[in-house]
């Protein structure tokens, strides 16, 4: 019984091995070619868009008798044109997300910076101040190389963003593996 028990954790661990380093492939890929993981990146919330808007229709439909059926229609239908408005022009949609997520940076920076100052007198307070000074810079970065940056920088983002995934999956399975195994572990040291 224990060793069916140990089998499956085994191919437990074997399988997130697998995917981490499938996902590193992948990130590095995304990193190697950025254009075409930016466009994939948007694509993706495209389809993300449409398929909520057609969520919410059928939602609209449902509960056309608790009120407000119009304006769940029309929000519906705005989450389908935003969608196939991505789709129909990807490239506008990639500024567009890129100007969004520079905002978003820099929202987010200044509102670090706000909470650092409230959490000053405590420890360790520092670590969010540099968080907020480099997610503004960030933003800014971003504003500033903007549109010049769009084509790339998403793609970027993601590819490091799965990178960093595959790699902290790898390294997890890696460690299981190890305290999975401590016989093997000794009999290597001997």
């Amino acid at each position: 019984m224990t060793t069916d028990v140990s089998r499956d954790i085994n191919k437990d661990v074997n399988g997130s091995l697998i995917t981490g380093v499938l996902l590193t492939v992948l990130g590095v890929v995304a990193i190697a070619l950025p254009s075409i993981s930016t466009i994939f990146a948007e694509t993706w919330v495209a389809v993300i868009l449409i398929s909520a808007g057609f969520t919410k229709l059928v939602y609209a439909t449902q509960t056309r008798q608790r009120g407000g059926f119009i304006w769940k229609l029309l929000l519906g239908g705005l989450y389908i044109a935003t969608g196939v408005m991505l789709f129909v022009y990807p490239f506008t949609g990639v500024l567009t997300l890129t100007l969004l997520l520079g905002t978003f940076l820099l929202t987010e920076g200044t509102f670090e910076l706000i909470l650092a100052f409230q959490l000053r007198p405590q420890q360790n307070w520092t670590w969010i101040l540099s968080d907020g000074i480099i997610t503004l810079v960030l933003g800014a970065m971003i504003w500033f190389q903007w549109p010049f940056d769009a084509p790339w920088l998403l793609g970027i983002l993601v590819g490091v963003s799965i990178l960093f995934t595959g790699i902290s999956r790898v390294m997890l399975a890696l460690n299981a593996r190890s305290t999975l195994n401590p016989s093997d572990q000794t009999a290597k040291g001997t």
